[in-house]
């Protein structure tokens, strides 16, 4: 199935910057749309069919510990285990886990002076490593943005970057 026909699919349930979604409706598309360098986040349980994706801009809750509070999805750090939890909370275990990354590019940052990106990647890297859980399949880095989308009912993965469409998992 093409991301194309697959957004047509379903209803999609967009997670803006600093949003997270997760549904187990097999008829829903979770999308993490233009993902600079922001990261997303797919997720998925195969056993209870159960999905979400995050979109987080920064890479530290430490930077605004009270911004945090408030929008913790913004930080990779603290949003990525709110995923997780919302996951576990609903039935999934974490050795089933299917992750999928998609961002941390280079965007408006021609000098490399705050690569954002990289460093959303590496505390992603972290937080994963730290909770022994694998990336099993990505598209980060470089220069382009990104969408990042997860149906539901199959698990599948895809990411668009400009105008192409190509399945990640």
């Amino acid at each position: 199935m093409q991301l194309a026909n697959l957004l047509d699919y379903g209803m999609v349930s967009n997670a803006g910057i600093a949003e997270l979604v997760v549904s187990g409706d097999p008829d829903v598309v979770l999308a993490a749309p233009n993902l600079g360098s922001c990261i997303g986040v797919a997720a998925w349980d195969p056993k209870t069919r159960f999905g979400g994706v995050i979109h987080c801009l920064l890479p530290s809750s430490a930077s605004d510990p009270e911004k945090a509070k408030q929008r913790p999805y913004m930080y990779v750090d603290v949003g990525v285990l709110a995923l997780l939890r919302r996951l576990l909370a609903q039935g999934a275990n974490k050795r089933d886990l299917i992750l999928t990354v998609a961002g941390g590019a280079q965007i408006s940052d021609e000098n490399n002076v705050f690569q954002i990106g990289k460093k959303n990647y590496t505390m992603l890297r972290k937080v994963l490593w730290k909770n022994n859980i694998l990336i099993a399949a990505e598209d980060t880095g470089g220069n382009s943005s990104r969408t990042i989308a997860l149906h539901v009912g199959s698990g599948e993965t895809y990411v668009r970057v400009g105008s192409q469409f190509r399945r990640l998992r």
